[in-house]
C-alpha cells in the first residue's frame, strides 16, 4: 500500500486508499481506534482523510461492513468445507 501511495502521489487517490484500507482488517481496526481516541492528527494527511470519511455515518457503515465481512466470509467457507467432510 505504501508503494501505491508513493507511486501515485501526484494523482487524487484518496478514495482508492480508503478502499484499500478495507482490505486489511488490522489496519482498519487501528484507524478506527485512533479516530475514537481523537488522535487522528498523529497520522498526518491520511488521518485527515480517514477522519473525513470514516468519521461520517457512511464511513462507519463501510468500516463495520468490512469487519463483518472479514468474520463472516471465512466462517461461511469453513462451515461449507466441514459439511462436505466425511468424518
Amino acid at each position: 500500500m505504501m508503494a501505491f501511495i508513493f507511486s501515485f502521489s501526484d494523482y487524487p487517490i484518496d478514495k482508492a486508499v480508503v478502499g484499500m484500507t478495507g482490505l486489511n482488517p488490522v489496519d482498519l481496526a487501528r484507524i478506527l481506534m485512533l479516530l475514537q481516541l481523537d488522535v487522528a492528527v498523529l497520522m498526518g494527511y491520511s488521518g485527515a482523510l480517514f477522519k473525513e470519511f470514516l468519521g461520517s455515518s457512511a464511513g462507519t457503515f463501510f468500516a463495520v461492513g468490512c469487519m463483518i465481512l472479514w468474520v463472516a466470509a471465512p466462517l461461511w467457507l469453513a462451515v461449507r468445507v466441514f459439511r462436505k467432510k466425511d468424518l
